[in-house]
Order: C-alpha cells, then structure tokens, then sequence
C-alpha cells in the first residue's frame, strides 16, 4: 500500500445549489475567472431526535476554459456537483482591514439539472488537466 504523506491531500466535493448568477471576469493576463456560490444542505437528527436541516455557503472559483464554459451554463437555482481543492486567500480591503477567505477551486463541475428536451443526462465542464489515469483492477484496490 502507497504511503500517503499528512497534509498532501486537499480535495472536496459538493453538490448544492447556486446562490446567485455567476460572475465572470478577466485577469489583466486575460484569463477568464468564474466566481459563483453553492448552497449545500445536510439533514441530521439532533438529539431530541428531531430532524434538522444545516446549509453551509460555499464560494467557488473556476478558471480559464472551465471558467468559459460554465459561464453559459450555471444560473441562480442550478443544481451543480462540484469537486476541486480547498484554497485560501487573504487581501487588505478599501477600509485597510485585512480580510481572509477559503474557497473551493473547482477543478470540474457537472450540472445535474434536466434541461428541457434533454435525457436526464448530466453536462460537465472540468479544468484541462490531461487524461484520467487507468482505473485499477480489482485486485490492486487496498481494500
């Protein structure tokens, strides 16, 4: 079984809903960017036994040609499946204040509405990071 190193494994899914239309906009280098929020419910029980809805929002970020291609495609309300990395940044704002953020990095993202006239298929987008590797065979699953 592969070592696997503490702290080199940032990744997240997340399937929701958007909060608002995306917004896109460009680098001074050119590069698209994408900003747009998710709603992700959880329903639990508490401990009265009580079920409870929780949402957490989320912001997420695409770029360049995933950026591009989402721009047409997400709206307020979608309901979207995203998976990318967990990032972190921090800016001064206009009050001099300094300001921290995390944010989800969408590496792909796939639609999961039905469109109309459209099988129940779903449309994904993903960042341009080369083909999947191979799925292993049975016998080499650690479990």
């Amino acid at each position: 079984m592969a070592e696997v190193r503490l702290g080199s494994l940032n990744k997240v899914l997340l399937i929701g809903r958007l909060t608002r239309d995306p917004e896109t906009r460009y680098t001074t280098g050119g590069a698209a960017v994408l900003n747009f929020g998710i709603a992700v419910n959880r329903r639990f029980q508490d401990q009265s036994g009580e079920w409870r809805d929780e949402t957490c929002f989320i912001n997420v970020v695409a770029w360049r040609k995933l950026a591009e291609r989402l721009s047409s495609v997400l709206k307020k309300g979608s309901a979207v499946l995203v998976e990318g990395r967990l990032q972190s940044r921090s800016w001064e704002g206009q009050d001099g204040q300094r300001r921290n953020a995390i944010e989800v990095n969408a590496m792909s993202v796939q639609v999961l509405d039905r469109r109309e006239g459209a099988p129940s298929s779903t449309e994904e987008a993903s960042a341009d990071a080369g083909p999947e590797p191979p799925a292993p065979e049975d016998d080499e699953i650690p479990f």
